[in-house]
């Protein structure tokens, strides 16, 4: 059976592939260099710990597990971090994406899916976004993503490669089985932001960025597609490249707008208890609405998502804070402690 390379398969939305891999009788090894994975993360599969810099041990990890096909993930993935620190975006998404191609032109490789994102749009003119909407990127990070579609397209076409680019919109939820779920210290996405400081991790009210942007409450617009339903599209996604060796350009969403305030009013109700906020200044590089248009997506792919309500993602990613994240939390500390990565 041939082989998939998982590039940063030991982060929040790699790891769900890979359990998504492996319940469909898949064959994969998880390339990561854990300085944002979970080594615990990692349960089906083995794990190189490298980074895409390091040319010679990707070569390395492909021949000697037999890699045919790519599923890539390994990237940094912050807006607001991308604006501080843009040349570290650039060095290690861009400069290590291409690393990555190289070594799959050298040893043969001829399938890749890629983690792209709907930050590529930048602030789109309609609502929802299709497909081939104007990708004009107002951040860093979303510059990155763009230039790694541009790049893997033309590789594609010279090596005669099929590929799948998957534009994410915004992943929540967590795995129902709580086999892995969500770590980031300090957290930096909405959701369990929001349900931490319900358990009293945070003494500050949870800033709410907005509040005058042109949405119905002022609030961000954001479209959440559960991980699990995300990991699934990748599967999927993989085999349709393979089978047909046709490339394809997918939004991942549902089409569904949820404004940070409608999402707060949820995370109450989940938790049964009230959360403070504060309304703080529209952060920059964040576009008042992103709802996609998933066009042919489900359809294409023959799925269904599982999880299409906004509590629902909610609910899950409430049980793995409650219930497996402090032991992850501490795990991951104690391995910082002795000195090695987690």
């Amino acid at each position: 059976m041939d082989t998939i390379l998982v590039t940063g398969g030991a982060g929040f939305v790699g790891s769900h592939v890979c359990k998504a891999l492996s319940r469909s009788g898949k064959k994969f090894v998880v390339y990561d260099n854990l300085a944002r994975g979970n080594r615990a993360a990692v349960q089906w599969c083995d794990l190189v710990v490298g980074d895409l810099s390091d040319r010679n041990l990707l070569q390395e990890t492909i021949e000697r597990h037999s890699v045919k096909s790519v599923i890539h993930f390994a990237a940094l993935a912050y807006v607001r971090e991308s604006i501080l620190y843009p040349n570290m975006y650039w060095q290690n998404n861009v400069s290590g994406t291409k690393n990555l191609l190289d070594v799959m032109a050298e040893t043969g490789v001829r399938h890749i899916v890629f983690s792209s994102s709907c930050a590529s749009y930048g602030v789109p003119d309609d609502v929802p976004i299709h497909i081939d909407c104007d990708q004009n990127p107002i951040t860093p990070y979303g510059r990155t993503k763009l230039a790694c579609e541009w790049m893997i397209q033309d590789y594609a076409r010279q090596n005669e490669w099929s590929y799948a680019i998957l534009r994410y919109f915004n992943v929540t939820g967590n795995d129902p089985d709580l086999d892995i779920g969500e770590v980031h210290e300090p957290e930096t996405h909405i959701v369990p932001i929001i349900l931490l400081n319900s358990l009293n991790f945070h003494q500050e009210p949870v800033p709410i960025f907005g509040g005058t942007l042109p949405t119905a409450d002022g609030t961000c617009v954001r479209d959440f597609i559960h991980v699990t339903d995300l990991a699934s599209v990748h599967v999927k996604a993989l085999e349709h490249i393979v089978a047909t060796n046709v490339s394809a350009v997918f939004n991942v969403g549902l089409g569904k707008g949820t404004s940070v305030l409608e999402l707060l009013k949820v995370c109450e109700e989940v938790t049964k208890k009230r959360i403070p906020y504060q309304m703080a200044n529209p952060n920059p590089g964040d576009p008042p609405c992103l709802v996609a248009d998933p066009g042919k997506v489900w359809t294409a792919l023959n799925l269904n998502p599982r999880y299409t309500e906004i509590k629902t993602m909610v609910e899950h990613t409430w049980q793995w804070i409650q219930n497996k994240r402090p032991a992850w939390i501490k795990l991951k500390q104690q391995s910082i402690d002795s000195g090695s990565v987690c």
